[in-house]
């Protein structure tokens, strides 16, 4: 962590008005204003100006159980709840030995309340640990001993956070195994000033809600391009030939490269995904994979391999053009220092990770900079890798094509059309999450505000796949409307689209969809709206390009008349089984 307190603390201070304002609340049972500001500022470094409330000290139940509270007028989006280790540990020593059994479940307990009452999403600090030492090592075998009680509370956050999606758990005790618990606690601070957390490791902890936040708002890391010789493996493929590299489980440095290979394979499996840009001959460098029987990854976990002898940072551009995301969804992990620079200084947002000399440092390196925060997760992520192979065939076949109408037919695309359901709500709370380039309002929603939105009966509700000859997209746009019955309108409160899709005819096939939709059940108009953000201005223009009116006197809000539309040409079919 290079960052400090200090700087964290001007950074809050010269936060710009024009950032984009994200309201937040912070209640804890000690002294938080230091930690307030580390929040606002790590922030404020992160493109976002916070609009916090702090409640008084120890004022967690009065102000988030209280409706009529200072909490609940604040309307924060993330309320940030900490309840520190050491008052626990308070509480337990004031206990009688029945009530002390009861520590943990009495604890989740309150959590349980203060979730049912929060507004919008809970990020909730867990509990580092902080052995009494009153049984020794025993005292992990002891019910009413603090540690196990405290490490049973730790479990039993996990366990709600599976089943509450409104509910995050921020891993300090993470940071404290990290950074050590002399340097997370002062004992001297504490008994002066009430504050729990020490000052050096207030940038650690804001950095870890702050992952959280962005990371619901949208800003998620998903590929990791890779370095070949000396990154993946020991040695120059080039020089050193396949069975020269240093790789494996055995002794040695070839040891520390195989275990980063296994973690890199685990971030595959989570929908992460990998490519290769590396300054090679395309078949010496792919040798390793194909033939190397040490080799954890294999080509069929690079979703895109580029090996040739020209620039990192053009070579990375087109993996960017190719695969459709955003420089600031991209890691870029070298182990030469010159080209993490040419790298950094020629590509804005990319995240190039300044790796230590040794190889065996990397992956605790690269554990504590938590680079891959997860505001969701579903079983189709593990696909991504596959998705995003067929995208570049398709890319590749499609510069065959002179004429775009005929490359359209020649993929024979079938849609699939669905309201929400178990099975896909939790990729639209992630593609929510997630989109920001075809996202017309950029509003976000998680699995409990689609389930609510599901079963409220006020929204009408589409959920689009898509396949062709190469393969299956799965869900790959989503669309809520808002129904005003009185009115005969339905609003487009979401409207977001996979840009892996583009220039397909999809949102052609979508807005035909939800006219017929409106035409058989009575409404009359669609009005749209585009809310601009620093990422969408490829849809700047999608409603006048549909045909959608300008609303008089309404400034980004757009009137389709449902009985004048004519249905427009696409190349999709509606898929029937």
């Amino acid at each position: 962590m290079t960052t400090t307190f200090q700087q964290l603390k001007k950074a809050a201070r010269h936060a710009a008005a024009d950032l984009p304002a994200i309201k937040v609340a912070l209640l804890g049972d000690t002294a938080t204003q230091l930690l307030a500001t580390a929040i606002s500022g790590t922030l404020a470094m992160r493109g976002y100006r916070a609009e916090l409330y702090e409640a008084d000290y120890n004022q967690i139940e009065m102000q988030m159980l209280n409706p009529d509270s200072e909490y609940h007028a604040s309307g924060a989006r993330y309320t940030v709840v900490f309840q520190s280790t050491h008052r626990l540990l308070g509480l337990y020593n004031s206990l009688d030995r029945a009530a002390q059994e009861r520590l943990a479940d009495d604890r989740m307990a309150q959590i349980e309340a203060l979730a049912a009452a929060c507004d919008g999403k809970m990020i909730y600090l867990d509990y580092p640990e902080t052995a009494d030492n009153v049984f020794g090592s025993f005292g992990t075998r002891v019910r009413h001993s603090f540690v196990y009680q405290l490490r049973r509370l730790n479990y039993l956050l996990g366990e709600f956070a599976a089943t509450h999606p409104d509910f995050y758990i921020c891993d300090i005790a993470d940071v404290q195994n990290r950074i050590g618990r002399s340097a997370m606690f002062d004992a001297n601070i504490y008994n002066s000033t009430e504050m729990v957390l020490s000052l050096g490791s207030l940038p650690y902890v804001a950095a870890r809600i702050a992952d959280i936040i962005t990371a619901l708002q949208g800003r998620a890391r998903k590929c990791v391009i890779l370095d070949l010789d000396n990154t993946l493996w020991g040695g120059v493929v080039g020089d050193d030939g396949w069975q020269g590299i240093q790789i494996g489980i055995g002794m040695g440095i070839g040891k520390a490269f195989s275990e980063f290979q296994a973690w890199l394979r685990q971030l595959k499996n989570r929908g992460i995904i990998l490519a290769v840009c590396s300054k090679n001959n395309e078949a010496t460098a792919k040798e390793p994979f194909e033939k190397n029987p040490e080799m954890v990854l294999s080509l069929d976990d690079i979703a895109m391999f580029v090996a040739n002898w020209d620039n990192k940072a053009d070579n990375i551009r087109h993996i960017q053009q190719t695969l459709n995301i955003g420089f600031d969804s991209m890691v870029f992990i070298d182990d030469n220092p010159f080209e993490r620079n040419i790298v950094r200084e020629n590509i804005d947002g990319i995240t190039v990770p300044e790796m230590p000399e040794d190889p065996a440092d990397w992956l605790e390196f690269l554990y504590g900079l938590n680079l891959f925060e997860a505001a969701a997760y579903s079983e189709a992520d593990s696909d991504r890798t596959r998705q995003y192979q067929v995208e570049a065939r398709r890319s590749a076949d499609h510069r065959r094509f002179a004429d775009e109408d005929q490359y359209l037919q020649s993929l024979d695309m079938r849609a699939g059309v669905a309201g929400f359901d178990d099975f896909n709500t939790p990729r639209v709370a992630q593609l929510s999450q997630r989109s920001n380039q075809w996202n017309l309002r950029t509003v976000r929603y998680d699995e409990a505000d689609i389930h609510r939105i599901a079963a409220d009966g006020l929204h009408a509700c589409f959920a689009f796949t898509l396949a062709d000859k190469y393969g299956d997209n799965g869900l790959i746009s989503v669309v809520i409307l808002d129904k005003n019955d009185e009115r005969r309108r339905l609003f487009v409160d979401t409207w977001f689209m996979s840009c892996r899709v583009l220039k397909r005819g999809m949102e052609q096939f979508v807005l035909n969809t939800v006219v017929d939709y409106a035409r058989a059940n009575g409404y009359r108009e669609i009005e749209g709206e585009y809310i601009a953000t620093p990422k969408n201005s490829l849809v700047a223009d999608l409603y006048p390009s549909l045909g959608f009116e300008p609303a008089p006197g309404r400034e980004g809000r757009y009137i389709l008349d449902v009985d004048r539309y004519e249905p427009l040409k696409t190349h999709i079919t509606i898929n029937k089984h």
